[in-house]
């Protein structure tokens, strides 16, 4: 993989390293105590899928760049566009939960990344089926940090679904 290939894998990653250094030192909280789910994953685990899905989506970019002879100009700009506007929903959504601290705002900013990703996925079929292929994970990883945006965002309008506060014993 060329130089072009590391900035393709390279690029989806800026968003996340600017978040993380507005919010380095309020991020490793956000779901714990009363509104920890059972099954919300460590923030740390929450950490390495991203980087690991973002790499890979960023390489299946450059799979439809290369094949689609590089460069930049017309035959790119549907394909590349469109994730183009997809990663920048993605960071938006990271800015939203991270930084607002709106979780219902960032629910609809992640509905509409799904309906996005969908749309990424079958433009570039007809390009690269690998690439296309390579989306599945980041749509799942979509299902579930929109499950996890769901929970938060129900239960910081709905008191009634918020765990009760354990007593602690002296």
């Amino acid at each position: 993989m060329r130089l072009q290939g590391t900035s393709f894998v390279l690029l989806p990653h800026l968003g996340p390293i600017l978040v993380w250094l507005f919010t380095r030192n309020h991020m490793s909280g956000w779901c714990e105590g009363p509104r920890m789910l059972s099954w919300c994953p460590l923030h740390k685990v929450l950490l390495l899928v991203q980087t690991i899905i973002y790499s890979i989506v960023g390489y299946a970019s450059y799979l439809v760049w290369k094949d689609l002879r590089g460069g930049s100009g017309w035959p790119l700009a549907l394909p590349l566009g469109l994730y183009a506007v997809q990663l920048t929903i993605s960071w938006t959504v990271l800015v939203l939960f991270f930084i607002v601290h709106n979780p219902g705002l960032a629910l609809l900013h992640l509905l509409l990344l799904y309906g996005l990703v969908v749309s990424t996925a079958l433009i570039w079929h007809p390009i690269n089926k690998l690439a296309a292929l390579l989306l599945l994970p980041y749509l799942a990883w979509l299902t579930v940090t929109a499950a996890l945006t769901y929970h938060l965002w129900r239960d910081s309008l709905c008191p009634v679904h918020q765990p009760p506060p354990t007593e602690k014993s002296d």
